[in-house]
């Protein structure tokens, strides 16, 4: 199980890097393609201006690098042999919530706030 969690973590941070990789030189192209536009996109009738999209990306670009701080934080909790474990109550996380959500970090009745304590 150990060993499967790690590999799942190291391809799901993998691919999320990548992602923001690709997503800051999007960023990257859009502002290079606006820098000698003369375009006044505050009255484009054509649909979304240009600091909307960057504006955009921006976000999405920094709930990724969030994700990825999930990521590693779930990765140190599994080399400490604390993952699994709910940071509020200390019992077991059911096993289906890891498999759906591998960086919780705590068992769903406190997820949800069901329990307090």
């Amino acid at each position: 199980m150990v060993g499967q969690m790690q590999a799942r973590l190291a391809t799901e941070r993998g691919l999320l890097v990548s992602r923001i990789e690709q997503m800051e030189a999007d960023k990257a192209r859009l502002v290079a393609a606006s820098v000698d536009s003369n375009a006044d996109d505050e009255h484009d009738p054509e649909g979304q201006t240009i600091a909307f999209e960057r504006s955009q990306l921006e976000a999405l670009t920094d709930r990724l690098r969030q994700h990825v701080t999930e990521v590693e934080a779930a990765q140190a909790r599994l080399a400490a042999g604390r993952y699994g474990t709910c940071e509020v109550c200390g019992e077991q996380i059911d096993g289906a919530r890891l498999e759906v959500r591998p960086t919780a970090r705590t068992c769903v009745d406190h997820a949800s706030g069901r329990r307090r304590r």
